[in-house]
């Protein structure tokens, strides 16, 4: 479900970089979870851990919506042809993270 990237075609990105740890560790978790699964280890375990790994991807994913909001829409406010677009471009995206 690619989306127009109204914002990003005028040059302006918010940084994401500050997510990549948070990414790191959720990998980690997963790596974690496949090494637990190699062992046999007790289903309950591997279902915290799992939860957890999702909770870290929720965590981000909420932190790269609410930069998208305060920077790419915000950034629309004042031009109602771009503003409409970006309303519905959120509502595809809370669809889809739903």
């Amino acid at each position: 479900m690619p989306l127009k990237k109204i914002c990003c075609e005028r040059g302006i990105h918010p940084e994401h970089g500050a997510s990549v740890p948070r990414l790191n560790r959720a990998v980690g978790q997963l790596e974690g979870v496949k090494k637990m699964i190699a062992d046999g280890r007790y289903c309950p375990d591997i279902l915290i851990q799992l939860r957890a790994a999702r909770t870290a991807i929720r965590s981000v994913e909420t932190e790269i919506f609410q930069r998208h909001l305060s920077g790419c829409v915000a950034n629309s406010f004042g031009r109602p042809r771009e503003s409409a677009a970006k309303i519905a471009e959120i509502k595809k995206l809370i669809d889809f993270m739903n």
